[in-house]
């Protein structure tokens, strides 16, 4: 959303907005995690800490380098998405981030002619190839339903729920994006219900089904806040959005001002990322 600006900038904005925390898609870094410094990160971390803003964590992980999948009949395609994604755990790590989001809906779906059945098995089987370096790190990582207009690759949250109980590893979770549960056809409290239930939440992205931000839209999020209250959701709330219009100030104070509106009338303390 902040195209053009510098990480500093963008932390410093957001912490005047009131926001806890900001969510980095880390190709606005760097095209190439090798041509992110330790030291360049050690920058980042203490601008955040400067700003008092927390870098939560990680999304659109694998956009770049191109030739990605997580269930490519290649293995050799598998073992470069495995490296990028030990990369990735790493820089979320070494930013003081706490969650991945694994959206990345190009590189996770099945292509005509491979089998869904295996395409299935290899994504499990590259999920599963990262745990000793989410354990190691000290991260969640949390698999992102999408609806079927961006894959056909796990779509619901029945679907999610699935692989992250046959992965079996508390750093394998789930997360849920509202504007995803309403274009699949669900509503994303129906989305909530079903994650909360599962007990596999982790993370909340609050989008409108018309790509912008929460307030911008037909989607109200009265009852998805009062939703995650009732259920005592101690994780983030997260506005991601699709349309970068007017700009990237409007669009990110308007909706934070429309989220802190309602939990102000609610007695439940999220954060806002």
């Amino acid at each position: 959303m902040f195209q053009g600006w510098n990480i500093e900038a963008i932390l410093d904005y957001v912490a005047q907005l009131g926001c806890d925390g900001v969510e980095i898609a880390p190709y606005t870094l760097a095209y190439a995690l090798d041509h992110l410094s330790a030291e360049r990160r050690r920058a980042i971390r203490r601008a955040a800490e400067r700003a008092g803003v927390e870098i939560l964590g990680l999304h659109w992980l694998l956009v770049k380098p191109e030739g990605l999948s997580i269930n490519h009949p290649d293995a050799a395609v598998r073992a470069r998405t495995v490296e990028c994604m030990r990369a990735l755990i790493h820089l979320c790590a070494d930013l003081g981030g706490r969650l991945l989001i694994h959206g990345s809906p190009g590189q996770r779906t099945v292509q005509d002619g491979w089998s869904a059945e295996e395409s299935w098995r290899r994504a499990r089987e590259t999920f599963e190839s990262c745990l000793p370096t989410i354990e190691q790190s000290g991260v969640t990582y949390c698999i992102e339903p999408l609806d079927h207009k961006q894959t056909n690759f796990v779509n619901t949250v029945g679907d999610a729920v699935r692989l992250v109980r046959e992965i079996g590893h508390p750093g394998f979770q789930l997360m849920v994006d509202c504007r995803a549960a309403e274009a699949h056809g669900d509503s994303a409290v129906a989305a909530l219900d079903a994650a909360l239930a599962s007990g596999h939440l982790r993370h909340v992205h609050v989008n409108d089904a018309n790509g912008r931000g929460p307030g911008f839209g037909r989607v109200l999020f009265s009852p998805i806040l009062q939703r995650l209250r009732a259920s005592d959701y101690q994780g983030y709330i997260s506005v991601e959005v699709f349309q970068f219009d007017p700009d990237p100030r409007t669009i990110a104070a308007r909706s934070v001002g429309y989220l802190r509106g309602i939990l102000e009338a609610l007695p439940f303390q999220a954060r806002v990322g």
